[in-house]
């Protein structure tokens, strides 16, 4: 059973549709159950002004997407890149357990999105434009020059 958090931002979607000439855009799918999540951010001196989503999915998708957009506006990126698919899944007061995958989504989605930037601005590092580190970045806060010295 969804949350009455979960049925709002199903029905009532916040931030649907693109940004012209967005600063970072993300896509993301889950071959599990044929979602997909594009995720516009407008982003100005490191902080996400504005957030716009395009979600082809199940109602579950739909509503993380939408939190996930809420949760990213005003966040630095460094802040945006701690947002996990289980904060998302709280925000909304949980997900069934079969829909957790869902929150995954939001969370890659907005990771792309940041990684898509970076690349933009010229500050995705060597390895990451590499086969090394691949596609999407678990850790992309060395991309900020905060990695850790071990």
């Amino acid at each position: 059973m969804y949350s009455e958090k979960v049925m709002d931002h199903f029905m009532n979607p916040r931030n649907v549709g693109e940004i012209e000439n967005a600063d970072g855009v993300g896509e993301v799918g889950n071959a599990k159950c044929g979602d997909i999540m594009k995720i516009y951010l407008k982003i100005e001196n490191d902080v996400i002004k504005d957030a716009k989503f395009k979600t082809f999915g199940c109602g579950a998708a739909v509503a993380t997407s939408s939190m996930a957009t809420e949760l990213v506006i005003g966040k630095t990126i460094d802040e945006a890149l701690k947002i996990t698919n289980k904060a998302v899944a709280d925000a909304l007061d949980g997900l069934p357990p079969v829909k957790m995958h869902c929150s995954n989504l939001a969370e890659e989605g907005i990771k792309a999105a940041i990684e898509d930037y970076l690349r933009k601005t010229g500050r995705l590092s060597k390895e990451c434009e590499s086969e090394v580190c691949g596609r999407r970045c678990d850790d992309l806060h060395h991309h900020l020059g905060e990695e850790d010295d071990d």
